[in-house]
């Protein structure tokens, strides 16, 4: 499926990319300040490099160039007059086609759904536009977010920015092209089972999900509270910076609980003397040996710097199985709310998804909800006992695009290879992919690092120590 492709002409995605979109969120606003460079001249560079990778990677649904153009000038204004609406003032961003935009037609990938504009910003959408951000356009994703690669009967196959023949990973994998390749600063996300860290971890860049709840979700997810709303970025400060702009409560939201998370600022972490937990072993499929070393090397590195690494394992029995009965819930519940003349046209592997989903229970579903509240407890005890834990980001390193499993692995869905990804939407811990090196063929592998429940500044802080480490 994959071998006539041409061979990558480049192997790091930003070579041909200009100036302008290799600057990061704070480099371009102190720029905004001194009026070296202005949020229009950024974000026509950034409209001409989406539209320059999109032919070939396919990251977008749809570049709104007025739309941006428009909101540039704005912001133009406002640094002019000294009053910038905030820290990322005129930061270039895109929007996974699952989050509501006003006045944008959002399909879910999917050409089953109403192609009418929506009426109203999801939240963290409206607090990034209030923060000034420009918004470039629509990233693609699977049909309804349903898996963990980007291929959809109606936008076809995203692929790799590190080659073109391999998938970016999913379902936020349009985002993660478009952040590799520097067609914006800021990516908004989605991760129900690992849809932010996976293409992080498969194209080379940052990808966090927050703790449940810190960034306000509008229309609830199918999927329900396994599902995160989350920034991907190419550094840890510009995603740390993004997730600051979206976070916050919504009445919207009733999901979120009432009172704050902990402030998303947080001290420099220091690895002398800190308690790491490495989790090596996913709950479900096999750790492939080239992933395995790299993070290796990275866990090696992180000791030698004095922190005490010991090795953890996760709590709880069959978590695949409870995640599928969960995830595949969600699937019929969102096939069911589509008419049955609209069901042709859908993925077969979301059909089957849903359809394996429509066969449990209500028993089955009230036992999956007392077996993950035991397990988040568990999680909650082993996160009390270690600052972090660092994981490989995924067991597998990017394989063909439009393959759901890597060829010739014998496995049959892609949660078999998400085994490090997945357990973390059911137990709601902040969770960040940084890179932590390329395969010999030149597959990028992610590191990632977790903490406890609502302590996201510290897992960023974390990220940041060691995204400086492991690029040093």
């Amino acid at each position: 499926m994959t071998a006539n492709l041409p061979e990558p002409s480049h192997p790091d995605p930003l070579a041909d990319a200009p100036e302008l979109c290799r600057l990061s969120a704070s480099e371009l606003v102190a720029a905004y300040a001194r009026g070296d460079l202005s949020p229009v001249e950024v974000a026509e560079a950034a409209l001409r490099r989406a539209e320059a990778i999109d032919p070939g990677l396919n990251a977008f649904v749809a570049i709104d160039a007025d739309g941006a153009l428009a909101a540039a000038r704005a912001s133009q204004a406002r640094w002019r007059s000294g009053s910038p609406s905030s820290p990322v003032d005129g930061v270039p961003a895109t929007i996974k086609d699952i989050v509501w935009v006003e006045d944008w037609s959002i399909r879910y990938g999917s050409t089953a759904t109403d192609a009418a504009p929506v009426e109203a910003d999801a939240p963290a959408v409206a607090r990034l536009r209030a923060a000034g951000c420009v918004f470039l356009g629509l990233t693609t994703t699977p049909e309804f977010g349903w898996k963990a690669v980007t291929d959809s009967p109606a936008t076809g196959i995203t692929r790799n920015p590190h080659d073109p023949r391999l998938t970016p990973g999913g379902s936020s994998g349009g985002a993660a092209v478009a952040a590799a390749t520097g067609a914006g600063v800021f990516h908004l996300g989605t991760d129900g089972g690992g849809s932010i860290r996976i293409p992080a971890g498969f194209s080379g860049i940052v990808g966090h999900k927050p703790s449940f709840g810190r960034v306000a979700a509008y229309p609830m997810s199918a999927f329900g509270t396994v599902a995160h709303i989350g920034p991907m970025a190419r550094t840890v400060a510009d995603a740390a910076a993004m997730l600051a702009a979206m976070s916050g409560p919504d009445p919207r939201d009733w999901y979120q609980q009432p009172g704050t998370l902990p402030p998303l600022e947080a001290p420099a972490f220091a690895l002398a003397g800190t308690r790491i937990g490495y989790w090596r072993e996913p709950p479900v499929g096999r750790l492939d040996p080239e992933v395995a070393a790299l993070v290796d090397a990275a866990v090696r590195r992180i000791e030698g710097e004095g922190a005490a690494v010991e090795p953890v394992r996760l709590p709880g029995e069959d978590l695949h199985g409870l995640f599928q009965t969960l995830w595949f819930s969600g699937a019929a519940a969102r096939l069911a709310a589509l008419g049955p003349v609209e069901h042709a046209g859908i993925d077969p592997g979301f059909r089957a998804a849903a359809a394996a989903g429509g066969r449990f229970s209500a028993v089955d579903l009230t036992r999956a909800s007392q077996r993950r509240a035991e397990f988040g407890r568990a999680m909650d005890a082993l996160l009390a006992r270690h600052a972090v834990l660092v994981s490989p980001a995924v067991a597998v390193p990017a394989f063909g695009a439009g393959l759901d499993v890597p060829e010739g692995s014998g496995l049959s869905h892609w949660t078999e290879w998400a085994g490090f990804s997945f357990p973390l939407n059911l137990s709601q811990q902040p969770a960040c992919v940084i890179p932590a090196g390329k395969t010999r063929q030149g597959r990028p592998v992610g590191l990632q690092i977790v903490g406890a429940r609502g302590q996201d500044a510290q897992v960023l802080a974390a990220a940041a120590a060691l995204q400086a480490l492991l690029a040093s």
